[in-house]
């Protein structure tokens, strides 16, 4: 024992940032305890997380090289959820009775709903309806301020005072609404007969001081690696330091700093050490009188001196000249030697980068990684990076509740039954993989596909189960979906009622839960078995659990509101892991990396906003109200991270990295980065972090190069003269002209685009309904015009939309065009109809081709052909898009209008019989502005018809050669403006879009 030991002023130590934590913790406690077998099991070690505790035990592990021993009681002053180091109530000794006298704490579902309640009462009484799941997220906010105020100590009392009435209203406002918690909340947690978490866990921390204080242990109390930064810690770490046998342990204690950069650590709350340095206030105890922990009296490093001048404060740095010349250049560049920057083009290549590191770290045996990153994007990124190799690593920081399959699955269901069944929430509730129905999981996904491929396509259909029936039709055909939508609906029906009446947050709960488990329940396996297997199914059937308890019956919620309620009270919660899945490396946040060891460290996403992240006052008070409140400034959570970080950095290989491009904006880097740069560059040595930048930037875009590419041009497939169609419809024959490769991809492969899921109306739909419409109108008057043409028009236009079902968009979009082109198309038929003895709509024909390969069948359906009085015919064809042009006909591009004349000159249409065709017309009916024209081509009829029917039949006998291919594009500049088939064609990597093309 020293003399300061001896004189009660030696109890608090430090272990330097160079050394391992735990291990130098361990290695001294076992050097203290002796040969004594049972000295070290009577000693209690108070670590600030849970996974330290973990890692002090494998630490001592290590030191005795895993022979038996008996270690001391380790219980964890944090909890990995917060920045608060608080002891846990259940490991706190019973002796006393005061820690048993103390109301149990509120569950935090059960307060954050409670003060939703304030929040929604709050803004009925100030006239706004706040939904349910943004006055649960104030509630979030209103609670984070509660645990701040009850952390330091702080009373409400005085929040009144904190506004002059010279103060923007807009903080006038923020203090009214925080008498939610000032006044009212008060009295509703003490009708719960409850306190916070935070007073509670402060009062457990003051008791068990007090405790020690009046009746020391017999044994000896080691608090190491706390920062005490919280005041009921600090007060605990300074009843530990005064105990007979207590001591604290500080991690990485700046000793060397002059007391004019001390005095400046002090006052800048963003500095590693200035939480340190207030504990050190706190316990009342000069720097000087604490000891470096016995084995670790070593000068500090090199790379130590190094950070500490980088990190310096700025009101320490006007003798920045004579600092960087006390840094010796040849120290300093040896002290970088294991230290590596690597500034990444985007998160994406940072990520492979970084499991990169990792996995060549698992080359050599023993070797121990961590990826240490407050980024949780960027973990799950090197987490999947990772499996490559078949190395599975879980991020500790855990994955939202919300995130995992039984949190998602919840929410979607929820959305399912809230949303009225439409298309969107309804299949990702049904698709996901744990929806299962009491069917094998395999045969209900194919009944989900069938009932997206029958009635979800496309428009929506109405709502609710009987607007997918009507989509489904009847027939033998659907009848078992038909079945199986019956019993799906009986399941659904409890909690759709539940839902659409509304009511408390409990009813609408069980009766989710209760469908829930119903879509869970496999063949054989019931739904709960599935549902709430493994550790995120047991951390949902905590959240629920807790959920129905917390929510009572005086919670009232809208059902349409449920769904959102559910994700907002979610929000929070995370699956963590129970034991990592690899032995060498891992994932963790900064907090979970605290006294954590590994051989190499890699410290990703240095980025300024992200590490350290932005310094928010937070929405209800701003900096000089904080001030004023008492609480700390917002930039200690920057000092913590810097303490971290420094920490980390002192590991023997270092790996720094970030992306220059986020989301494809540029970053800024981390203050701390950029500290190292100025030190690094007024020693001379500016590179000398990036040295092995390069190479590793090259693997990483490697893993994903293949080893040659060669290049393909455009696809030209020669199917089989047996597999080749020898029927096509006008409008094919003009997709084979333009792009055969698409005509091979529906006729031949049987590929079929899909309509989209709930699709707006687009400009396809309103064609649709026009033809409709207007086949409707010349059916009933297919002679004589009606008395009034533009109501009838206007009559037919009604049916075809409510036939179609039409939702209230359609109307309110394509009505007012179609208005418009019915008083348009009355015009044209009352200046036309006199010359016209029978119209007719949507007309079939057919015509046959002699071919080397067989006969060639012809089809067509002409939108309407006028018989003159005159005997002759007009071929029409109505166009809500592009009118093509004259060369595009001539060339053989566009040529359904000339086929349908061949067609009509040889008698294959059915109604009109053979005739001689007057004239070819496109009639285009968009409803614009003008609402219609007419466009007779300039052209022969009988001449066209005879010429693009010879084309045709030299088309289909080049086509009846098996080695003709049905090429892609062959004519880009005639190539079809839309197709579904150019992504199957890899158009991407041959065409250069020049729209050159031969026009032969």
């Amino acid at each position: 024992m020293t003399s300061a030991e001896g004189k009660g002023q030696g109890r608090v130590y430090s272990i330097p940032p160079a050394a391992p934590f735990v291990d130098a913790l361990a290695r001294g406690l076992l050097s203290r305890a002796g040969e004594a077998p049972l000295a070290l099991s009577a000693v209690t070690v108070l670590l600030p997380t849970r996974r330290a505790c973990r890692a002090l035990q494998e630490a001592f592990l290590r030191c005795v090289a895993g022979r038996p021993l008996l270690l001391p009681r380790m219980l964890p002053l944090g909890d990995l959820d917060e920045e608060e180091l608080l002891l846990a109530a259940d490991e706190m000794p019973a002796e006393g009775g005061a820690a048993l006298a103390l109301p149990p704490a509120i569950a935090p579902l059960r307060r954050q709903l409670l003060l939703a309640r304030l929040v929604r009462h709050w803004g009925a009484r100030s006239g706004q309806a706040i939904p349910g799941d943004q006055a649960v997220r104030l509630a979030a906010e209103l609670a984070r301020l509660i645990d701040q105020t009850e952390t330091e100590g702080l009373d409400f009392a005085g929040l009144d005072r904190l506004v002059p009435e010279d103060y923007a209203e807009h903080w006038q406002r923020t203090l009214r609404f925080l008498r939610i918690v000032t006044e009212h909340w008060p009295a509703l947690q003490a009708d719960e007969g409850c306190i916070g978490p935070a007073a509670r866990r402060a009062a457990l921390a003051q008791e068990q001081a007090r405790q020690w204080q009046a009746a020391p242990p017999a044994g000896a109390i080691v608090a190491a690696g706390s920062t005490g930064s919280i005041p009921a810690t600090a007060a605990l770490l300074k009843a530990v330091a005064a105990l007979p046998q207590g001591m604290v342990v500080l991690p990485g204690l700046d000793r060397e700093a002059d007391a004019e950069t001390w005095d400046a650590i002090l006052a800048d709350p963003a500095h590693p050490q200035h939480g340190l340095a207030l504990l050190l206030r706190r316990l009342e105890l000069p720097r000087e009188a604490v000891l470096p922990w016995p084995g670790t009296e070593a000068a500090l490093p090199a790379r130590a001196r190094l950070v500490d001048v980088a990190l310096r404060p700025a009101a320490a740095t006007a003798d920045w000249p004579e600092l960087i010349a006390g840094l010796d250049r040849g120290a300093a560049a040896a002290a970088l030697a294991g230290l590596h920057r690597i500034d990444c083009p985007d998160p994406g290549e940072e990520a492979k980068v970084i499991a990169l590191v990792l996995r060549r770290a698992l080359e050599t045996p023993g070797r121990r990684a961590a990826l240490v990153t407050p980024d949780r994007s960027l973990a799950r990124r090197v987490a999947a990076e990772l499996m490559r190799w078949g190395v599975a690593v879980d991020d500790s920081a855990g994955v939202p509740l919300g995130e995992t399959p039984p949190g998602a699955f919840l929410r979607q269901s929820a959305e399912m039954l809230a949303g009225a069944l439409a298309p969107l929430p309804l299949l990702a509730a049904l698709k996901h993989p744990l929806a299962a129905g009491g069917q094998a999981p395999g045969a209900f996904r194919a009944r989900v596909r069938a009932l997206e491929m029958a009635a979800l396509r496309g428009p929506r259909p109405a709502a609710g189960f009987a607007g997918l029936r009507r989509a489904l039709g009847r027939g033998a055909k659907v009848k078992p979906l038909r079945d199986w939508l019956r019993r799906l609906e009986t399941a659904a029906a409890p909690a759709l009622r539940a839902l659409k009446r509304g009511g408390p947050l409990r009813t609408l709960v069980d009766a989710h839960l209760r469908f829930a488990e119903w879509l869970a329940a496999g063949d054989g396996e019931t739904g709960a078995a599935r549902l709430w297997a493994g550790e995120a199914g047991s951390a949902a059937a905590d959240f629920v659990a807790e959920l129905r308890t917390a929510a009572g019956d005086e919670t009232v919620v809208a059902g349409a509101g449920y769904p959102a309620l559910l994700g907002a009270l979610m929000a929070g919660h995370a699956v963590r892991p129970r034991y990592g899945r690899h032995p060498r490396l891992a994932i963790l946040g900064p907090l979970e990396a605290r006294l954590q060891q590994a051989d190499v460290v890699v410290l990703g996403g240095l980025n300024e906003g992200t590490w350290p992240g932005e310094v928010d006052p937070g929405p209800w008070l701003s900096r000089p109200m904080r001030r004023d409140f008492g609480l700390p400034p917002p930039e200690r959570r920057v000092g913590l991270a810097a303490h971290d970080f420094a920490q980390a950095l002192q590991a023997p290989e270092v790996y720094l990295t970030r992306a220059t491009r986020v989301e494809g904006a540029p970053s800024v880097p981390s203050r701390w980065l950029l500290r190292l740069d100025a030190v690094l560059q007024a020693l001379g040595l500016p590179a000398a972090l990036d040295d092995l930048a390069a190479p590793w930037l090259a693997w990483a875009a490697a893993l994903d190069r293949p080893q040659a590419a060669a290049p393909q041009g455009p696809p030209a497939p020669t199917p089989p003269l047996a597999a080749r169609p020898r029927r096509l419809s006008v409008t094919r024959v003009e997709t084979w002209m333009r792009d055969p490769y698409d005509l091979y991809a529906e006729k031949i492969l049987g590929l079929q685009a899909l309509d989209a899921l709930d699709a707006d109306p687009g400009a396809a739909d309103f064609g649709t309904l026009v033809h409709a419409a207007l086949e409707s109108y010349l059916r009933a008057h297919p002679e004589r015009l009606p008395a009034d043409p533009e109501a009838a028009l206007l009559a037919a236009g009604r049916r075809a939309f409510d036939e179609a079902a039409a939702p209230p968009a359609v109307w309110a979009f394509w009505w007012p065009r179609y208005r418009r082109l019915a008083a348009w198309m009355a015009e044209r038929e009352r200046a036309g109809r006199p010359a016209v003895h029978r119209a007719f709509a949507e007309v079939k024909g057919r015509l046959t081709i002699a071919a080397p390969g067989g006969d060639f069948e012809l089809t067509a359906t002409a939108d309407r052909i006028d018989r003159l009085v005159d005997g002759r015919l007009v071929v029409l064809d109505y166009k809500t898009g592009g009118v093509p042009g004259k060369k595009e006909i001539e060339l053989g591009f566009a040529p359904q209008l000339p086929l349908e004349a061949a067609i009509a000159a040889a008698g294959g249409f059915e109604g009109p019989g053979a005739a001689a065709v007057a004239r070819l017309e496109y009639w285009k009916v968009n409803g614009a502005e003008p609402p219609g024209f007419v466009a007779t081509l300039d052209l022969d009829p009988e001449a066209a018809g005879a010429a693009a029917l010879d084309g045709l039949a030299r088309r289909v006998a080049r086509f009846d050669d098996p080695a003709t291919p049905y090429a892609a594009k062959p004519w880009p500049k005639y190539a079809r403006r839309y197709s579904d088939y150019r992504h199957l064609a890899r158009e991407k990597e041959w065409s250069s879009d020049d729209g050159a093309g031969d026009d032969s």
